[in-house]
C-alpha cells in the first residue's frame, strides 16, 4: 500500500503536468498528499520542515545560474547575435544540409550558456525558411532541435553550463568538466545517430513526395534588410563563457581552498559563516562565466541592445523565476516522496541492481521521466538516493567524475516525454502537435537514453574518465 500511495503521488504530478497545470502548484498538493495518506499528523511539519525547506535550498544555491543564463540568452537573442550565427552556420554548411544546420546551431547556442527554451525561440524561425527552402517537412523541425538542444550539449559535453550539468557537482563534489572523455564520447554516439535517424526521416518524406506542408499554424515572419552582427563577434560570448568556465573552475579552488568562513558583523559576537568550497565551486564558475558572456555582449552589441534592455531583462528575470521555481517545487516533492516508506521500497527495489553505474542511470532517468522534468527527476533522485550512490561507487573503485556524468546524461534520456515542458513548449513554438512531431521527439529521446548505457560499457570495458 505504501509504495501504491508514492506511485498515485507521481503519477498525479505527470497528469497534472501533461495537461498544462503549474507544478508550483501542484507538486505540494502531490506530495502533501501522499503523506496525508500515509501519516495524516505529518502533513504540516513535512511541509514546513522538509518541503520548504529543500525547495529554498535548491534555489539558494541554483537560482542566480537561472537569472543570469535566462539574461545571457536574452541579450544574445536582443542583439542580433543568434540571427548571425544562424546566417554563418548555414552559409558554412550549406542550405541542402539544412537539418545539420540547425542542430549546430542549437548546439552552439546550448554549449555557450544560452537556456534551452530560449534556444527554441531563437532558432525557429531560420529553421522554418530553411526546412521551407529544401522541402523538409516542417514536422521534423521539432527533432532537430531537440537533438541540438536537449541533447548532448545539455548534459554529456564536458564543461557545458546548462542546469542538468551543474547540480551533481553539489553531491559529488565535482566540476562541470567531469569525466571528459566519456562525456565526448556519449556526445559523438548522441550527434551520429540523431543525424542518421533525421536524415533518413528526410530521405523517406522525401520518396513519399511530401513536402514542407501546408494549412501549418504558427509560421513566423523573418525580418530582412536587418545589418547582422559578424559572426566572429556574435560567437565570441559565448566562446568566453566556455574558457571562462573553464579557467574559473580551476582557479576558485586554488584562490579559496577546501573552505572559506567570514563574519557576517563588524561589531558583535556573529558566529562565522563556513562555506565548503568543493560543493560551490563548479556554481561559482559558471556564474562568473555568465556575468563574463553578459558583459562581453553588452560592449559588443550596446546599441542594439540598450533600447530594449528594460524589457528583455524583465522577460528574462520572469522566465529564470518561473523555471527555477518550477525545478525547486519538483526538488521539495522529491524530498517528501523520499521520506515516505513506499519510496524506501522502490529505492530497495533498485538497489538489487548490482552495477553502480546502472543504479544510477536507471533510478536518474525513471525519476526524470516520471516528473517530465531533467533537472527536477535527478534532483528527486540525488537527494535521496546519493549517499547510496558514492558508497557503492567507492566501493566498486568508480570515481565520482563517473557518478557525475552518469547522472548528467541519464537525467536528459526519459525526461522528454510528453508532459516534459521544454517538448510542449518547443511544440506550441512551431505549431505542431504531439501526433504529428512527437514520434520524432520520442526516438532523439531512446537514442539518448541508449547513450548513457554505451558510456557505462565504456567505462567498464576500458576505465576511460
Amino acid at each position: 500500500m505504501a509504495l501504491l500511495i508514492v506511485l498515485a503521488a507521481l503519477a498525479f504530478l505527470m497528469i497534472a503536468a501533461y495537461r498544462g497545470h503549474s507544478v508550483i502548484l501542484f507538486a505540494p498538493i502531490a506530495a502533501l498528499g501522499a503523506v496525508l495518506l500515509t501519516a495524516p499528523a505529518l502533513v504540516a511539519p513535512m511541509f514546513s520542515g522538509l518541503f520548504m525547506d529543500r525547495m529554498v535550498g535548491f534555489l539558494q544555491l541554483y537560482f542566480p545560474v537561472f537569472l543570469l543564463g535566462a539574461l545571457f540568452g536574452k541579450l544574445i537573442e536582443l542583439s542580433g547575435f543568434s540571427r548571425s550565427i544562424v546566417a554563418a552556420t548555414v552559409g558554412a554548411v550549406g542550405r541542402s544540409r539544412a537539418i545539420l544546420a540547425i542542430v549546430l546551431v542549437c548546439a552552439l547556442l546550448t554549449y555557450g550558456g544560452v537556456s534551452l527554451f530560449v534556444v527554441v525561440f531563437a532558432v525557429y524561425p531560420f529553421a522554418s525558411e530553411l526546412f521551407r527552402q529544401a522541402a523538409i517537412p516542417k514536422r521534423l523541425i521539432p527533432g532537430a532541435i531537440a537533438l541540438g538542444a536537449f541533447t548532448f550539449t545539455m548534459d554529456a559535453l564536458p564543461g557545458t553550463p546548462q542546469i542538468q550539468n551543474i547540480i551533481p557537482t553539489a553531491f559529488f563534489h565535482t566540476t562541470t568538466w567531469a569525466a571528459p572523455w566519456l562525456g565526448s564520447i556519449g556526445a559523438i554516439f548522441i550527434l551520429a545517430l540523431g543525424l542518421a535517424y533525421l536524415d533518413w526521416q528526410r530521405r523517406r518524406a522525401s520518396a513519399a513526395g511530401e513536402g514542407y506542408g501546408c494549412d501549418l499554424r504558427n509560421e513566423p515572419e523573418l525580418h530582412a534588410g536587418d545589418q547582422l552582427a559578424h559572426p566572429l563577434v556574435a560567437v565570441l560570448p559565448l566562446v568566453g563563457v566556455a574558457v571562462v568556465n573553464g579557467a574559473l573552475t580551476t582557479l576558485i579552488p586554488r584562490l579559496y581552498g577546501p573552505t572559506q568562513s567570514f563574519v557576517p558583523a563588524v561589531i558583535g559576537q556573529a558566529k562565522p559563516v563556513v562555506q565548503e568550497v568543493s560543493k560551490l565551486a563548479a556554481i561559482w564558475a559558471v556564474e562568473g562565466a555568465l556575468i563574463f558572456g553578459i558583459a562581453c555582449v553588452l560592449a559588443f552589441a550596446w546599441r542594439p541592445v540598450s533600447h530594449r534592455f528594460a524589457e528583455g531583462s524583465k522577460a528574462a528575470v520572469g522566465g529564470a523565476l518561473l523555471a527555477s521555481m518550477n525545478t525547486a517545487s519538483e526538488y521539495g516533492f522529491g524530498a517528501v516522496i523520499a521520506a515516505l516508506p513506499g519510496f524506501r521500497v522502490a529505492a530497495e527495489a533498485l538497489q538489487a541492481i548490482p552495477n553502480p553505474l546502472v543504479n544510477e542511470a536507471v533510478s536518474v532517468t525513471a525519476l526524470a521521466g516520471i516528473t517530465g522534468s531533467a533537472s527536477g527527476g535527478m534532483s528527486i533522485a540525488l537527494a535521496a538516493m546519493a549517499d547510496t550512490f558514492v558508497h557503492n561507487a567507492r566501493a566498486a573503485g568508480i570515481p565520482m567524475e563517473v557518478l557525475h556524468r552518469v547522472a548528467a546524461m541519464a537525467s536528459g534520456g526519459m525526461d522528454t516525454l510528453p508532459q516534459n515542458g521544454a517538448v510542449i513548449t518547443l511544440l506550441a513554438v512551431t505549431g505542431l502537435t504531439h501526433r504529428q512531431s512527437y514520434r520524432d521527439i520520442f526516438a532523439i529521446t531512446l537514442i539518448k537514453t541508449a547513450a548513457v548505457f554505451v558510456v557505462i560499457a565504456v567505462y567498464s570495458l576500458t576505465g576511460l574518465v
